[in-house]
């Protein structure tokens, strides 16, 4: 075995495991994070990293055009959705009344509707803005 491939594969093993356990560090924080920013935070920060990581772990560790090219894809579905995802679950959180604004520094979603009818109670969590 040359020298070249033992530096390989402890490099690849390096990314698995670090991968691993950003995963499972992401996976503790959305059962321990008590709100829903955090744990929104906890979902898609380190556990697109640590994807990324058993992605490019596997990718080292793997040999063939076919498999690397199959990870490459994994890894840019995974950096496509999970922004999407979590920006959608934070607007429904703020639209359903689930996030304390107490805790917010700066209210965007507030500060650009103008209205603070919608976010005081005085209607429905599902009333959009209405155009007149």
């Amino acid at each position: 075995m040359s020298v070249l491939a033992s530096i390989a594969d402890v490099v690849a093993a390096a990314c698995l495991l670090a991968g691993a356990f950003l995963c499972l560090t992401a996976g503790v924080g959305l059962v321990r994070f008590p709100d829903v920013l955090s744990r929104m935070h906890a979902g898609t920060k380190p556990q697109v990293l640590g994807v990324l990581l058993v992605m490019v772990g596997g990718a080292i560790r793997l040999h063939g055009l076919a498999a690397t090219w199959m990870l490459l894809l994994v890894a840019a579905f995974q950096l496509l959705t999970a922004p999407v995802s979590a920006h959608m679950i934070s607007r429904v959180a703020y639209r359903r009344r689930h996030v304390r604004r107490d805790l917010l520094l700066v209210d965007e979603l507030r500060d650009a509707e103008g209205r603070d009818s919608v976010y005081r109670g005085d209607e429905p969590a599902d009333a959009g803005p209405q155009l007149s």
